[in-house]
């Protein structure tokens, strides 16, 4: 099977992101329009129900180096959030400690990972302290 080229697959995923996902409870897309490298992006994330994240948006940045898809995006929180895989003074999400990101397949895709991080959010993270609603990293 032919290897998409970095810039198709970004392509793909920026439409997608763009068009809106499943039931809008995540989205992505390009933090600037005008960066022909697509490299730096927005997601967001709506809480899951029954959890502490109920109502709640969570910001996050995803970077998406030269080698994406072949290599996993760095993610980081920009919304404060107490989870297993987020490291508690910086947002990052370690790759370690998220099953999509430390078995990074060039077939997964940003919605792979925020899909992953929900439903983070709605088992291990489901009834941890939260900080308040508003504060950033």
């Amino acid at each position: 099977m032919a290897k998409v080229p970095r810039n198709f697959r970004l392509l793909e995923e920026l439409e997608k992101g763009e068009k809106g996902i499943g039931d809008g409870t995540i989205s992505y897309g390009l933090a600037n329009p005008d960066d022909i490298f697509m490299s730096d992006w927005n997601g967001t994330i709506l809480g899951p129900p029954h959890s502490v994240h109920e109502n709640r948006i969570y910001s996050l940045t995803l970077h998406c180096d030269q080698n994406y898809p072949d290599s996993a995006p760095i993610v980081k929180f920009i919304s404060k959030v107490n989870l297993p895989c987020v490291h508690a003074s910086t947002g990052r999400v370690e790759p370690s400690k998220l099953d999509c990101l430390a078995r990074w397949s060039r077939n997964y895709t940003m919605e792979t990972v925020l899909s992953e991080i929900r439903r983070e959010m709605a088992t291990s993270g489901r009834k941890l302290p939260q900080p308040p609603e508003g504060s950033t990293f």
